[in-house]
């Protein structure tokens, strides 16, 4: 045996029973189940209120989430039934809530899913071309090639978490893998670059690489405090039963390598560049403190593909993976010392990565070849602010207006400009005020002081005395269920300027059909109400949705919120909230007996009451709309309904 081999035997059982040992059998962690399946509330093959969050949310009664957004999972897999060819597409989704959000006491940072090209295509790496060390500059793609089935990736996912409520608490970053075919081992790669790095697939070549030999390079001064951050890789390799291999590199100079001892991690003793004798190379790097770092599994069972299914090699779409087709990890990065907070401590504003880059390898060697890829993607787009406003276009006379970033995160800075519009007062903050038409930009800022990771722009049109602003016209909609029909109410503004409306209803809340069309009647006031009754969707469901679409005289469109009814809903008496938690409105459901008057009140953490209305109920189901809360902080709110004969009292989270 030689002595090179020697050693690398040594590292693995060193890596398996030692200091820095692995976890491969089912385990929880930040509230995240590891156990090679993608089901909330489902861990080790059980169901249940302990199966914590996971990649896809199975059960929604239960506490636990999944992380991806599933949204249009519907119309996807319709159009995979009747469109093979709409199977060979790529597509991607973030996170089902928004970024700084407290679930379940952990908090949300980013998540990813992203459904790769398979079959011939070129993001892939050409045969012998390419190689972990080597530049970006250099490695090759071919103009299409099928991939061998055991590499060719099909899904990626990615997620990122605290272990708790605040920044203090342990960053994990968790990854999903799954591929074509089970037989062998599979080896896979994690890398996160500094830079904006992308793929042309026109020209099959990369872009925006680090200036470090392709890569970001890691700094260190003379006591092992961090200059400058670089290119992270993850490695694993997978057996056909678990995780056998985990290790973390970052990219560094081979000098600095061998002269800096880092106070926040140790170097691992491996180094490989593109060659033998290159400056640049990943070095491996384990944590200072002992324990359990990082945690592997694949599926044992055939396991649930998720919302999206999985379209395989072959085209063919199943609902479940085959055994050992699914693979996820996670790494504790506050163990590693790769926290951003220690790193933002010492280095400013910079995150710890912009770009996450999946690939498969040929063997376990960190230097063979390099077979499928995914991305780059940018797993922090949701980080980019997201703004809107009370009027996009001002009709008759100017007012004051709010512009809001919806998505606003804790400890983050926004800062607004404009060139030919004005702002009132202050311009920071997730909201100004405005009172001219123009074009607004608010820049995303990690902190205080630091410059802009991403902007947004949102455009007030001129003032236009004779238009018309539909988006305004619904000031109320209201309905409730009978014991065959569905009783519908709405009110508007400019009742003259409209011409008809179209009541539209859905049994998903996404795919809508028309039902029935309602000319307006002539007012002598701007404010006039509509009532409608419809039998047709309590025949087709039990869960009914209905929205409304106005068309004004100048054939202008806009639509009402969708409002949800169910014919089983609160049969016993109390209300229920939806959706919970609510982002920007939400709809109460309350069941009467018979018909009655009730005050409903909503209270803050505080015991601040924020609303309040009273209103008659008719027998049934009714639906009360409160849009108000998207003017109100995020928390848990108290809402109390108070009737003829009976007190409800319920609980809402809003985490905008």
């Amino acid at each position: 045996m030689s002595m090179k081999t020697f050693l690398y035997i040594l590292l693995l059982l060193l890596l398996h029973t030692g200091v820095y040992a692995q976890i491969t059998t089912p385990v929880i962690k930040a509230n995240f189940g590891l156990d090679g399946d993608l089901r909330s509330n489902f861990f080790n093959n059980t169901a249940g209120n302990t199966g914590g969050d996971d990649w896809f949310n199975y059960d929604a009664s239960k506490p636990g989430i999944g992380v991806i957004d599933t949204t249009g999972a519907a119309a996807i897999l319709a159009r995979y039934a009747v469109d093979p060819a709409f199977r060979y597409s790529s597509f991607g989704r973030s996170m089902a809530v928004q970024p700084g959000t407290i679930v379940n006491n952990k908090m949300m940072i980013a998540a990813i899913f992203y459904r790769d090209y398979h079959g011939n295509d070129s993001t892939m790496f050409a045969s012998g071309a390419s190689k972990n060390g080597m530049s970006p500059a250099d490695w090759s793609c071919p103009v299409s090639q099928a991939v061998p089935d055991k590499n060719e990736l099909l899904d990626v996912m990615a997620h990122m978490r605290r272990d708790g409520t605040t920044v203090n608490d342990s960053l994990w970053l968790f990854g999903g893998i799954s591929i074509d075919k089970t037989g062998g081992d599979r080896y896979v790669d994690y890398e996160l670059y500094q830079t904006d790095m992308y793929y042309d697939q026109k020209t099959l070549k990369f872009y925006n690489y680090g200036p470090d030999e392709g890569h970001t390079s890691w700094t260190f001064d003379a006591s092992g405090n961090i200059l400058k951050v670089g290119d992270v890789i993850f490695t694993a390799n997978f057996s056909s039963a678990t995780l056998t291999l985990l290790e973390a590199r970052i990219w560094v100079s081979r000098t600095m390598w061998s002269s800096s001892n880092p106070k926040d991690f140790k170097w691992s003793g491996s180094f490989d560049g593109a060659s033998n004798g290159s400056t640049y190379g990943y070095a491996g790097i384990v944590p200072k403190v002992t324990g359990n770092f990082y945690t592997g599994m694949v599926n044992i069972n055939n396991a649930w593909a998720g919302h999206f299914a999985l379209v395989t090699g072959d085209n063919s779409v199943v609902s479940n993976y085959t055994p050992s087709q699914f693979m996820e990890f996670s790494v504790n990065l506050t163990k590693l010392g790769l926290d951003t907070k220690t790193l933002l401590a010492t280095v400013g504003c910079k995150p710890l990565f912009n770009r996450i880059f999946v690939k498969s390898r040929a063997s376990t060697s960190f230097t063979a070849q390099l077979k499928d890829f995914v991305g780059p993607l940018n797993l922090f787009n949701d980080l980019k602010a997201k703004t809107t406003s009370d009027v996009t276009k001002w009709c008759g006379i100017m007012v004051p207006t709010n512009i809001i970033v919806t998505n606003s995160l804790p400890g983050f800075e926004y800062t607004w400009s404009t060139t030919n519009g004005h702002i009132i007062g202050s311009t920071t903050g997730d909201s100004i005020v405005v009172d001219s038409a123009g074009t607004y930009v608010v820049a995303t800022k990690i902190g205080p002081g630091c410059p802009a990771i991403a902007t947004d722009t949102i455009v007030i049109k001129p003032l236009n005395p004779d238009c018309f602003v539909l988006e305004s016209a619904m000031t109320e909609f209201t309905g409730v269920v009978r014991k065959s029909e569905v009783l519908l109410s709405w009110s508007v503004l400019n009742n003259n300027q409209i011409n008809y409306f179209e009541v539209e209803g859905s049994t998903d809340g996404i795919n809508f059909s028309p039902l029935k069309k309602v000319y307006s009647k002539p007012s002598d006031f701007p404010v006039a109400t509509y009532s409608l009754s419809d039998a047709s969707m309590i025949l087709k469901s039990n869960v009914m949705y209905y929205r409304v679409t106005m068309r004004s005289r100048t054939d202008k469109v806009s639509y009402s919120k969708a409002i949800r009814f169910s014919t089983d809903e609160n049969p016993a008496g109390g209300i229920k909230i939806s959706p919970n938690p609510v982002i920007d409105h939400m709809q109460i459901s309350i069941f009467s007996a018979a018909e009655q008057h009730i005050m409903l009140s909503i209270y803050n953490a505080t015991g601040k009451l924020m609303y309040t209305i009273k209103n008659t109920l008719p027998k049934g189901n009714s639906i009360l709309n409160v849009s108000e809360v998207k003017n109100w902080p995020r928390g848990v709110y108290s809402v109390k309904v108070i009737s003829d004969n009976n007190i409800l009292v319920s609980k809402m989270v809003i985490v905008k």
